[in-house]
């Protein structure tokens, strides 16, 4: 009868010019590699459903005793039989589930959100659970995690956090056989309603005249009522962007549509050229980190604070803008060419124009509103 294997034994075992192998009198198909050089590992070794002989590593000498070597390979050698891999794989943690959405969905698809995907992440999802057990999250940890930034950030912040985490739940679902997202309808904390609210003359006047004292939202802010566009164009805005009085609008993989190319009024091109130009720096907003900048909630509520006006959004300026074009006498269909918006109809299918000039006169008759609105006083500050 074989000597039974200790750990004493094992120990032991002496290294020689090659290596070799010593079986567990107690278990068949476990074994003890002795190699030359290096440390003393256990093995297991099984045959699967057709035959074909499938070795396993169980761990070096130095972190497993012999018993807990023995229980490694009993399930391993049981899974290698039932035809699945010797161990089952280790359950990924948030951020790295997270990481391979955003390569293998996010990336791949080439989707625009990509960059806002990355900030709710890194701002708010990371920082709370990235060591987390993705699978492991519950229906409570979300409701938790969502009332906590309800309570900082505001309800539709929160909103955004459950978009984000629902789409990741969904790419799992497709690649898990056993997973099942833990969300339930009624967790969004906004309003589903869409929004109506635009500034009054009054408002507008108040936030202009504070804009300079909050850098970058109030000049952005001003921009936004000038131009008409989307927040997350004019933050992406780079210096070569603007050519001459023209601002060439780039379009991205999956966008919608954009205004293109916009003949720029004066007031406007006056708030951007006042922005500070640093070298080695893109972008008219840029970030601390070399990026475009993104919005703050603390510089927001500071805009609010300053100037009085609250319970608005800057994508809220979007539809004054619009709205404002409206009260100017500029035709609906010349309005959305500005706001870039898909023209429906005959006319959006064969009328290939591009309204240059037509933009331009309603971006002007959009400034000089404004102007009227906030006042000549008011307008001695452009942005600097």
């Amino acid at each position: 009868m074989a000597k039974r294997l200790t750990d004493k034994g094992v120990d032991g075992l002496a290294r020689r010019a090659a290596r070799y192998v010593v079986s567990d009198p107690e278990l068949r198909g476990h074994y003890v590699r002795v190699s030359p050089n290096g440390p003393k590992v256990f093995a297991a070794v099984a045959r699967g459903p057709y035959g074909k002989q499938v070795w396993a590593t169980l761990g070096t000498t130095a972190d497993l005793n012999i018993e807990d070597a023995r229980e490694r390979a009993r399930k391993a050698i049981r899974r290698i039989k039932d035809g699945l891999p010797a161990f089952e794989a280790r359950p990924e943690s948030v951020a790295e589930v997270a990481e391979n959405w955003l390569r293998r969905h996010v990336e791949q698809k080439k989707l625009r959100t990509g960059d806002e995907y990355r900030r709710v992440l890194n701002r708010y999802i990371l920082p709370k659970w990235k060591d987390r057990i993705f699978v492991e999250l519950r229906r409570s940890d979300i409701a938790a995690l969502l009332d906590m930034i309800e309570d900082k950030h505001g309800a539709r912040q929160a909103d955004v956090v459950l978009t984000t985490l629902r789409s990741i739940a969904s790419w799992v679902h497709k690649r898990d056989d056993s997973y099942i997202p833990p969300f339930a309808r009624g967790m969004r904390r906004a309003s589903q309603q869409g929004r109506d609210r635009i500034l009054n003359d009054d408002e507008i006047r108040r936030l202009w005249s504070v804009a300079d004292k909050v850098y970058p939202i109030g000049p952005l802010a001003q921009l936004l009522l000038l131009t008409a566009q989307r927040r997350q164009k004019l933050c992406a805005l780079k210096w070569d962007d603007i050519q001459g009085d023209t601002w060439i609008i780039r379009s991205e993989v999956g966008e919608k549509g954009n205004a293109s190319t916009l003949k720029l009024p004066q007031l406007a091109l006056d708030i951007i050229r006042a922005r500070p130009r640093f070298v080695d720096q893109p972008y008219v907003f840029p970030s601390r980190h070399g990026g475009p900048w993104d919005v703050s909630s603390k510089l927001k509520r500071r805009l609010d604070e300053l100037s009085g006006v609250t319970g608005w959004t800057l994508h809220d300026l979007r539809r004054t803008a619009r709205s404002l074009m409206s009260r100017a006498d500029i035709s609906g269909e010349i309005a959305e060419r500005v706001l870039g918006h898909k023209i429906r109809g005959v006319a959006g299918v064969y009328d290939r124009y591009s309204y240059e000039q037509q933009k331009a006169g309603a971006l002007t008759k959009l400034a000089e509103l404004i102007e009227q609105i906030v006042g000549a006083r008011t307008l001695s500050w452009i942005g600097g």
